[in-house]
C-alpha cells in the first residue's frame, strides 16, 4: 500500500510568497494543509531574522530550515540548532573593508551581485573552506556541504519522517 505524503516542504521566495508577500490564497492553503493533518516545512536561504520579519505567520510551520540550511527553527518553541559552524568573522569585516554590502546571520554570510569576484577573492586570500551558492541575484557563503537538501535531512530526521512521505515544491 502507498503511504500518503505526511508533509509539504516549500521554498519561501517565488514559491510561498511572491514579491516577498504570500497572498491570502496561499494562506488559505496553507490552513488547508494543516488541517488536514499534514507537516509544513518552509525551505530558504534567508535568515531567521529576516524571514520572521517578511512572513508574520512563520508560525504556521512545524519547521523552518533557514540560512540554506545552516539552521533550524521550530516556531512553536523558538528552538534554534544551528548545523555547521559560521565563517569568521574576520571575512565579513573583511568584505566590508573591501566595500562588500553583507548580511550576516548565524551561519551564512550573504551579499549579492557583482560583488561574488570579490567573495571569491577574500575566501582565497583568507585560506577559508567555504562555498559560494547563487541564486536570483543572490550570492551566499557557506560552510562546504551545508545546503537546503542537509538542513531538510537534518529537520526530517528530527520529525522522525523519511524524505519518502515528504512532497516537495521550490
Amino acid at each position: 500500500m502507498i503511504k500518503p505524503y505526511q508533509a509539504l516542504a516549500t521554498d519561501y521566495d517565488g514559491t510561498l510568497a511572491h514579491r516577498g508577500t504570500v497572498s491570502a490564497k496561499t494562506l488559505a492553503a496553507i490552513h488547508r494543509l494543516r488541517a488536514s493533518g499534514k507537516k509544513l516545512l518552509l525551505v530558504t536561504g534567508r535568515r531567521l531574522e529576516e524571514l520572521k520579519q517578511v512572513f508574520p505567520d512563520i508560525g504556521l510551520c512545524d519547521f523552518v530550515v533557514a540560512e540554506n540550511g545552516a539552521l533550524l527553527y521550530w516556531p512553536t518553541t523558538g528552538q534554534i540548532k544551528v548545523l555547521a559552524e559560521p565563517a569568521p568573522a574576520a571575512f565579513a569585516q573583511e568584505l566590508r573593508a573591501l566595500g562588500v554590502p553583507v548580511a550576516v546571520g548565524r551561519v551564512i554570510v550573504a551579499t549579492v551581485e557583482p560583488h561574488e569576484i570579490t567573495v571569491l577573492q577574500t575566501i582565497k586570500a583568507m585560506r577559508l573552506e567555504l562555498e559560494v551558492i547563487f541564486n536570483k541575484g543572490s550570492v551566499m557563503v557557506l560552510p562546504t556541504g551545508v545546503n537546503k537538501a542537509t538542513g531538510l535531512r537534518e529537520g526530517l530526521s528530527r520529525l522522525g519522517l523519511s524524505a519518502r512521505h515528504v512532497i516537495g515544491v521550490g
